[in-house]
């Protein structure tokens, strides 16, 4: 038995040293200690059997120490002596796992006693110990997880129960499943126990890890990865459903497993790479080539003018133009892609809030980044997209006219906007005087007709600063100014902003 004694009077500790050599000639005590701070450090770097712990000390009391070694996972049997007998200091040990709780003085006869139990208790645990660890699915899971490290017991469990060697080489695959994790998952792992039970003497463990979305497959007891890899990539190919998505790599032993997880993790998102899936193989995947990332522009330009002109249909093929960019045989950087995809999004995104065509205010806009950032396949990029025109909306209709001919002036309005029409010429051409005509346009619209006019006007130019490259006084012409600096002016009274820097805003 290894003993570790903390206490924080000098002539207790060389008094449990005495006793303790008189009952037993096999006691080993490792350490001592005299205050709680240093009591937890000893524990943690030399993991005793027992620890004989002092309750009220300096820096940290026995307890404080004890709770925090279980936290950190230790599992040294307590013997806690104190010279208080209140219950909550009991109670508190008893949470603690402690059973064996001393009142000072202490007689021999108790003191022996409960060193008796405790050791019973840690020859119990040892005895146990195969049994507590779980199977080997439970074990493998424990080490991916950083939550067990491997010590004499662990390994000679499982090399008598598993044939396994502590350095054995075993082989992780990566199954992600994505958002099909939920519905796909009991089938995926009757597919996966199908695929590897038809390679001969292979022994494998199907691991289920929710938080990834994902399945791991643990093979071990096999001749030549590279076969294995050669024959892995063929079922792949032949059976793989699209909802998976696959990666490899090979580790030196169980305690190696979270490291490989931790470096095949962040290479999942390759497949976006090429096109069409492949086994993403780990560390052969860090030397692919890759060409650079051209931002399509041009294609960004286009569905803004689409946007503009409320052709969602032209939009979304646009949009489908650019998923295929990606596809045309060269070697991009997944890193790039989903760049490219934010910004391109958020392009679409920007005009939409501008012309007031998104429901922008329920976009759940950071749901969206991490849609792009965690995708591993094509699809979740384009499901990035169809999240995005899910929150499309009409623009705003203009209220319902009922008298006729403010409903002619909005029509002739639209048609000659362009080249300034007036109040007074459309009330010539409607053969009205401009009095009546304003007077009735206002009671209809709740604006003047040249509020109403200019403001017309304004959004037309919006749509050319946001979905054209045309000079500021090609615009001012389009849209019926004469005058570029004239219509600079009555841009910035409407909006607040120059033509040019409201252009450079959105950009």
């Amino acid at each position: 038995m290894r003993l570790l004694i903390v206490e924080d009077e000098i002539r207790i500790r060389e008094g449990i040293q005495k006793l303790l050599g008189k009952m037993r000639q096999d006691y080993e005590i490792v350490g001592e200690a005299e205050n709680g701070e240093e009591g937890l450090r000893l524990l943690k770097d030399l993991k005793p059997d027992i620890v004989i712990t002092d309750i009220r000390m300096p820096k940290m009391d026995g307890l404080e120490m004890m709770s925090n070694a279980v936290k950190d996972g230790i599992t040294s049997k307590a013997i806690v002596l104190s010279a208080y007998s209140e219950f909550e200091y009991a109670r508190q040990a008893m949470k603690l796992g402690v059973t064996e709780y001393l009142l000072k003085p202490i007689s021999l006869n108790d003191f022996a006693q409960a060193l008796e139990h405790v050791e019973l208790q840690v020859e119990k645990d040892r005895q146990e110990k195969p049994a507590k660890i779980g199977t080997l699915e439970q074990i493998l899971y424990d080490f991916m997880n950083g939550r067990m490290e491997m010590d004499a017991d662990i390994n000679t469990y499982l090399q008598r129960s598993y044939q396994m060697e502590e350095t054995q080489k075993l082989i992780l695959i990566y199954v992600y499943l994505g958002s099909r994790y939920e519905e796909e998952r009991e089938s995926a792992v009757k597919q996966l126990r199908h695929v590897f039970s038809l390679y001969p003497d292979l022994s494998f463990c199907i691991l289920d890890l929710m938080y990834r979305k994902s399945l791991v497959v643990v093979l071990y007891h096999y001749k030549d990865a590279h076969d294995l890899e050669r024959w892995l990539q063929q079922q792949i190919l032949k059976q793989r459903p699209r909802y998976m998505t696959f990666g490899w790599t090979e580790v030196g032993g169980v305690a190696q497993l979270k490291k490989g997880l931790d470096s095949l993790n962040p290479y999942m998102d390759w497949n976006l790479s090429f096109d069409e899936e492949i086994l993403i193989s780990y560390p052969k995947i860090t030397h692919v080539q890759t060409v650079p990332c051209i931002y399509p522009i041009e294609l960004e330009t286009r569905i803004k003018v689409a946007i503009c002109s409320d052709n969602w249909d032209k939009a979304k093929a646009l949009m489908a133009e650019f998923h295929n960019s990606f596809l045309d045989g060269k070697i991009y950087a997944p890193k790039e892609i989903k760049e490219c995809y934010i910004r391109f999004l958020w392009a679409v995104m920007g005009i939409g809030k501008e012309l007031g065509c998104f429901n922008f205010e329920s976009l759940k806009q950071q749901k969206l980044l991490e849609m792009i950032m965690d995708a591993k396949r094509r699809e979740e990029l384009e499901g990035a997209a169809d999240f995005l025109f899910d929150y499309i909306k009409p623009r705003e209709e203009e209220k319902e006219v009922t008298h006729l001919t403010v409903r002619r002036v909005r029509s002739m309005i639209q048609e000659f906007y362009q080249s300034g029409i007036t109040l007074d010429e459309i009330a010539s051409k409607l053969n009205v005087t401009p009095e009546y005509l304003g007077t009735q346009f206002h009671k209809e619209m709740g604006l003047t007709f040249s509020t109403y006019m200019k403001n017309f006007r304004i959004n037309k130019a919006k749509e050319l600063l946001c979905g054209t490259h045309m000079k500021l006084y090609e615009i001012a012409a389009k849209v019926g100014y004469s005058d570029p600096k004239y219509f600079s002016k009555v841009f910035k009274e409407m909006t607040g902003q120059l033509p040019a820097d409201y252009r450079k805003t959105l950009k």
